[in-house]
């Protein structure tokens, strides 16, 4: 386990990447949660999507994973890690993810502004 951030064993990561875990199509504006104990590990956009402003991604560790809430990978923000790169952006409302994209993390709450995404759990 490198660094200790590995959640899965190589056969439970593949079935997670087959979606055998469970997703959930997301189309309106209401937040959206995965089921207790679990995350979104995946996104998929249905449509060019934009998150709300202010939880509308909100990773399971804002330090480690893009959200809306904080710089992933940014020691410039003032946070206590440390390794962790520097110049990771804050997502915002002047954010669009394109139709076809797949993004990857651990969130704990979806909220879209705009668009339709599968959220798929782990």
């Amino acid at each position: 386990m490198a660094g200790g951030k590995q959640k899965y064993t190589v056969v439970e990561a593949g079935n997670i990447g087959f979606g055998q875990v469970g997703s959930m199509f997301i189309d309106t504006t209401a937040a959206a949660s995965p089921p207790s104990d679990s995350v979104f590990v995946a996104i998929t956009f249905l449509e060019d999507s934009v998150f709300d402003a202010s939880g509308g991604l909100v990773a399971e560790d804002q330090d480690l994973y893009a959200n809306t809430e904080a710089g992933a990978h940014n020691e410039s923000d003032g946070s206590e890690t440390t390794n962790q790169g520097s110049g990771g952006a804050q997502i915002d409302a002047g954010n669009t993810f394109p139709q076809g994209l797949t993004i990857f993390g651990r969130w704990t709450e979806i909220d879209l502004t705009s668009g339709a995404l599968i959220a798929y759990i782990g």
